[in-house]
């Protein structure tokens, strides 16, 4: 889906980075709630942040609007076309079989990957796995649909070293309480994609501010996600439908841990030993999973290894 670069939602990403705080929070609700300020009045977005109707008005022409009923204006369009957009699907897709759907949809997920390796930045990539090898805690954030992609990233990095903190939040202020201890020895992995995530944003802000290490994963150098970061890992993602398509994100992600493995074998190699020895002994998987090859070994495992040895 092609976006209008001079979009509601763009103007207010370009400008985020030199917004006074008042101005900051402006931007950050109208991100996070555009369903409600929609329909909102300058003085009825200004009483619900706390902050006066002439600052919610100078925002709008801050951004480049000649007064709050022209921002409005722009803010209606961005939101019916956001609304629009499964009739664009019914469009696109209305009288396609559903094997002509999955060849399209796979095809299209194909043309982005291939597009990530070609603009790839393998020196940003180099720099990113030592970054992440070399830091004290490693802090991960991705929110809404990014969320799955942070979930991922943690839940590997986890196997391969310690101090890896995913953040998880509905409030910035929450945010960054399970920042709070962030210093120069430590590094955050920053995952957004539009539409741009403003407590990702403000989470790397506040990361960069206390001079640990940034690392981005977004879709193009113009990102806000950039903004503060100086190790930016570029993968293509689209809007085919109302799903954004995160399969070049998630095969970035996924060289990163391939990448950090084969840095430290021997310590990933003796992660794993100790985690299987745990399973085993424990049979943490005997009502999870089923392993065909090697479910009878499981079953007549001891639970607890000294006792095979008496």
């Amino acid at each position: 889906m092609e976006e209008n670069q001079n979009d509601i939602i763009t103007r207010i990403n370009d400008h985020f980075n030199s917004m006074s705080k008042s101005h900051k929070a402006i931007a950050i609700f109208i991100e996070e709630h555009y369903d409600q300020a929609v329909f909102m009045t300058a003085a009825k977005l200004g009483e619900t942040l706390g902050i006066s109707e002439s600052t919610v008005v100078r925002f709008a022409a801050g951004i480049g609007y000649e007064g709050y009923p022209e921002f409005q204006k722009a803010l209606e369009e961005w939101v019916k076309n956001k609304l629009n957009t499964v009739q664009k699907i019914g469009a696109k897709y209305g009288r396609s079989s559903q094997s002509e759907i999955l060849n399209s949809v796979l095809s299209a997920d194909i043309e982005k990957i291939q597009d990530t390796i070609v603009n790839m930045d393998t020196a940003a990539f180099e720099t990113a796995v030592n970054i992440i090898l070399e830091a004290k805690t490693i802090y991960i954030v991705g929110m809404r649909s990014c969320e799955p992609l942070a979930d991922f990233l943690h839940f590997y990095l986890h196997m391969i070293r310690g101090n890896v903190q995913l953040l998880r939040s509905t409030s910035v202020s929450e945010m960054f309480e399970q920042m709070i201890r962030i210093d120069e020895k430590d590094a955050i992995v920053g995952i957004s994609f539009p539409r741009y995530s403003m407590r990702t944003l403000k989470a790397m802000e506040f990361a960069n501010d206390r001079n640990a290490k940034v690392i981005t994963i977004t879709d193009s150098i113009h990102s806000p996600m950039n903004l503060y970061s100086s190790c930016n890992l570029l993968a293509r993602s689209d809007m085919v439908s109302i799903v954004d398509s995160l399969v070049a994100p998630l095969s970035v992600i996924n060289a990163l841990v391939v990448a950090l493995c084969l840095k430290r074998p021997e310590e990933v190699k003796n992660n794993l030993e100790q985690l299987e020895y745990a399973w085993n002994n424990y049979q943490v998987y005997l009502n999870d999973e089923i392993n065909f090859i090697d479910e009878n070994a499981m079953l007549n495992n001891p639970l607890r290894k000294e006792e095979a040895d008496d």
